[in-house]
């Protein structure tokens, strides 16, 4: 196993693999012993492992009290194979590890595994950002999204901005933005993410989740679609689970009340029900949580101690299930509680009580590995345990995630009033930051609005084309919203009258009594007019 280079799931059970062999190796006692007449130094019996190796196990944090004798026994039988251990002769391999007094030791060579590949990004766009107001085009299959736009805002722009200003209201427009499915889908995807990596605590994704196997489809189908009870429902109705195990689930869910009443109940009748159950799921092609979410699951064992951080992580890492494995997972657990918590249920084991019996029948059904890693089985009964105990709050959406993404989403839908010909986004966030003295903004307020308006004014005045009365209904208006500006132009009439054309006076006759075709009131007869 030395070497072995595995791919990028398994990265934390190597860890806790590697972790386990040095606590027993430099836990575990060592002793003389006698075997056929012969002195062996430095050994230990099958049996002495087992104890010492079941107890280690049961107060380790990553494993916990649910772990039972005969786990031990396949471990140890893992760490005979994997030379970890050997037998007195120097046998590994083909042996089979036996809980009595044969005796075994350690080998000199290290049995620790070398770490698997973690397979470093390209680049920070593993995952997707998210969408900015400038992103009107739909998402392309491979995630892009619209490159961003120059933030240099020229003349003619600032022209085109504030054409309010000068009277060409006609050349804005409203926009309401129209967020897609599959834009929606893509903010779930890079929200959720974003929330799973801040819940694991970990700096980086890299090695844990790849993106590629991350669909924010399901994530917001997960999310959305869902009934009284909590559970996602499916759109095609032929990924569900067949009814004859859901009556069976149903059945010893609610013993004895749950039983149908036509069919003969004989003794043992309950157990054969759970073995119905049982061999559905063990013959499912892959664990509910998918061997694509393997690692994410197992990064999950270290936070346990912590109930309510660990049902976080769990909440947003059930989001990434597709929606048949997440609804699969949720009946299961629900049915093993019901069932471990039903008084009037006979046993449905001679040996073990109900709640081990339930967590060793489904824990594999539920995480396993692809590359059939050696920790497996511990590692699944650890979890398993813990979600069966908490399923009611994992299955439901974090509402900080929630709220985050509804806030997002009617960021882009509100309306924008938007100019002709100003493509540029100034609502994006800036590069970096730096701290300024307080006359800068001073300074930046003169050069970023004083000299855009001057040139407006120039031009305005130096417009040609444009007819003198236009011109001067323009400077009227600029001279109402820009007053400042338009005084440190013109501060004396003579400087306006310089540039701006003079009214031309039009000629009007003079008035006379005779022009009024109607008798003169009372007060126009007090008028003095001039022949």
């Amino acid at each position: 196993m030395e070497g072995k280079v595995i791919g990028p799931g398994p990265y934390r059970a190597t860890k806790l693999w590697n972790e386990t062999i040095r606590l027993f190796r430099g836990g575990m006692p060592l002793r003389r012993h006698w075997a056929q007449f012969r002195c062996h130094d430095w050994s230990f019996t099958g049996s002495e492992a087992v104890d010492y190796l079941h107890e280690l196990l049961r107060r380790n944090g990553n494993f916990g009290p649910e772990v039972t004798r005969y786990q031990t026994l396949q471990l140890l039988r893992k760490f005979l194979k994997a030379h970890v251990i050997e037998d007195i002769k120097g046998r590994h391999g083909t042996e089979n590890f036996e809980d009595n007094g044969q005796l075994y030791r350690f080998p000199t060579l290290s049995p620790l595994k070398s770490f698997p590949a973690r397979p470093l990004l390209k680049d920070s766009g593993d995952l997707p950002r998210l969408i900015r107001w400038d992103d009107y085009e739909e998402l392309s299959r491979s995630g892009n999204v619209a490159p961003q736009r120059s933030g240099v805002m020229t003349s003619d722009l600032w022209n085109k901005r504030h054409s309010v200003a000068i009277g060409d209201v006609h050349e804005c427009k409203l926009i309401r933005r129209r967020i897609s499915v599959k834009q929606v889908d893509h903010i779930w995807k890079s929200m959720t993410a974003a929330h799973l990596q801040r819940a694991l605590g970990l700096v980086s994704l890299d090695g844990v989740l790849n993106p590629a196997h991350v669909s924010g489809k399901h994530i917001a189908h997960n999310a959305s679609s869902v009934n009284k009870s909590g559970v996602v429902v499916l759109e095609n109705k032929a990924e569900d689970m067949p009814y004859w195990v859901v009556s069976a689930m149903r059945c010893l869910a609610s013993w004895p009340n749950g039983s149908d009443s036509r069919q003969q109940v004989y003794p043992g009748f309950e157990r054969d029900v759970l073995r119905t159950v049982g061999d559905y799921f063990q013959r499912l092609k892959e664990p509910l949580l998918t061997f694509h979410l393997y690692e994410v699951f197992v990064n999950i064992l270290s936070l346990l101690r912590d109930r309510e951080v660990a049902t976080e992580a769990l909440q947003v890492s059930c989001l990434l299930l597709p929606p048949p494995n997440r609804r699969h997972l949720q009946l299961l657990l629900r049915f093993m509680a019901r069932v471990c918590l039903n008084p009037q249920l006979p046993p449905l084991n001679d040996s073990i009580c109900t709640r081990t019996l339930m967590v060793q029948m489904f824990s594999h059904c539920v995480l396993g590995s692809g590359d059939e890693m050696d920790l497996d089985e511990l590692l699944a009964t650890k979890l398993v345990t813990f979600m069966m105990e908490h399923h009611d709050a994992i299955f439901l959406v974090p509402a900080k995630l929630r709220r985050q993404v509804e806030e997002h989403l009617s960021h882009l839908k509100r309306a924008q009033i938007k100019y002709a010909g100003s493509d540029t986004d100034f609502s994006a966030s800036p590069a970096f930051c730096k701290q300024i003295c307080k006359a800068e903004p001073e300074e930046q307020k003169v050069v970023g609005t004083q000299m855009p308006l001057n040139e407006l004014l120039e031009g305005l005045i130096a417009d040609k084309e444009l007819p003198a009365k236009d011109k001067r209904k323009r400077l009227k208006q600029f001279q109402r919203s820009y007053p400042d500006v338009y005084q440190k132009r013109f501060p004396t009439e003579e400087s306006k009258a310089a540039v701006i054309p003079e009214k031309t006076p039009r000629f009007k006759p003079p008035l006379s009594i005779f022009s009024f075709k109607k008798p003169l009131q009372p007060f126009q007869r007090s008028w003095s007019f001039r022949a």
